[in-house]
């Protein structure tokens, strides 16, 4: 990865009187492609997903891809893609020949770093043996499969189109298809889930030896069918029980936690996750991305992508939707969002690396969250303490100005 010098000016942003240094060195690059079509909509799923019709766009979409992505290279400033993540929607709906054709454009576009990180997100509905040996062969070296349970009275109520046989198939096809990195999506406080139930499928899930798992609590989002119908969860009491068990399970069998819902095994953790945590930079393509780019004057915006395929796909219509420049006063809480989700927080020099504000710029949010015990007294390192961690959204709230 190369960073761009420059003569360091002095930025002010919004209203805040706190002076911004530009850039010397930019954060690492990653790139997000949106590929919105889904077999079904589940009913809990508050993202940017469609419903596919039989025959996918494929050859358009990936046009439009790339097209995107030239409108955004301004942005790359001589730096390589250190990871790419294919995001849905259901991206293993797509051919390898599709698939193939696009990441030979944008490495036609962007440097691949040496050691890229490439994940591809597949559902165990999709999967097809010789599909994913193709993409292997392509060069995409990690799945993300998207299992959520094992039981089918669970599945079933989430929607889902796989049974939990055919999700534990398509763990071994993964591995058979030369995946030797992949994660596994699993959720926990299920509809009527006991915690018999989610530790059934949490044991379901490292029998499968997966590098990486993420398992995250079930939550209700606006715009979802489940947030107008709300299904019966377990009381906080069952869920509070889940978690613990949960976590001491996977710390058994070797999967630490780095994040507040992914546990990997050693020298595993997901890297392009771990960039956008980090504050790094992103290009976001595809129906509804969204990007953060930082430049070597010391600007930083974060842009979105149209949202509808068609919109997307229409010629007549810009593929970004909106941008906006992060000002002075935002910082510390887009910064500390993310940086704070991680169990070991990140080392403080990170945030004027990665913001060009001062570490005094926290100054008074630190030591408010340092006094409620939410924050670690840790002058190195900005992270959370245990408490914090399970009461992020108070920590966060001190840095909001």
């Amino acid at each position: 990865m190369t960073g761009e010098s420059t003569a360091s000016p002095l930025i002010f942003g919004g209203d805040a009187q706190t002076p911004r240094a530009a850039l010397s060195v930019l954060p690492p690059l990653a790139l997000y492609i949106h590929i919105p079509w889904c077999v079904r909509k589940c009913p809990y799923c508050d993202f940017n997903s469609h419903t596919a019709s039989p025959v996918l766009p494929e050859e358009e979409y990936v046009d439009a891809l790339l097209a995107d992505l030239d409108q955004d290279l301004h942005a790359v400033h001589r730096r390589e893609l250190s990871s790419i993540f294919f995001g849905g929607g259901t991206p293993s709906l797509f051919s390898a020949q599709a698939l193939g054709r696009l990441l030979k454009g944008v490495e036609q576009r962007i440097a691949f770093a040496d050691d890229i990180e490439i994940t591809l997100e597949a559902n165990p509905g999709t999967f097809e043996q010789d599909k994913f040996v193709a993409y292997r062969k392509l060069g995409i070296n990690r799945l993300s499969i998207g299992i959520q349970s094992f039981q089918q009275e669970k599945l079933q109520a989430l929607g889902r189109i796989h049974n939990g046989d055919e999700a534990v198939r398509a763990a071994g096809m993964a591995r058979q298809a030369g995946f030797d990195n992949f994660n596994l999506d699993l959720m926990h406080g299920l509809p009527d889930q006991s915690l018999e139930d989610a530790l059934a499928d949490l044991r379901t899930a490292i029998a499968l030896k997966p590098t990486h798992l993420s398992w995250y609590q079930l939550t209700l989002e606006p715009n979802t069918v489940f947030w107008n119908q709300p299904p019966t969860l377990p009381e906080d009491d069952t869920l509070w029980d889940i978690q613990e068990a949960g976590q001491a399970l996977l710390a058994e069998h070797g999967y630490a936690q780095y994040e507040v819902s992914a546990y990997a095994l050693p020298g595993r953790p997901a890297r392009h996750n771990l960039n956008y945590w980090s504050f790094g930079d992103f290009i976001g393509i595809g129906a509804g991305a969204h990007g953060k780019l930082s430049h070597p004057d010391g600007r930083i915006i974060r842009t979105w992508k149209t949202r509808l395929p068609k919109d997307y796909l229409n010629p007549a219509k810009s593929f970004q939707a909106g941008e906006k420049a992060l000002n002075n006063d935002e910082m510390p809480f887009e910064f500390l969002m993310n940086a704070l989700r991680l169990t070991e927080g990140v080392e403080s020099r990170l945030y004027p690396e990665r913001t060009g504000m001062p570490l005094e710029s926290l100054a008074e949010g630190r030591r408010e969250a340092e006094q409620s015990g939410l924050l670690q007294v840790e002058p190195s390192r900005l992270v959370a303490t245990e408490r914090g961690q399970l009461f992020l959204n108070d920590l966060l709230q001190k840095f909001l100005t």
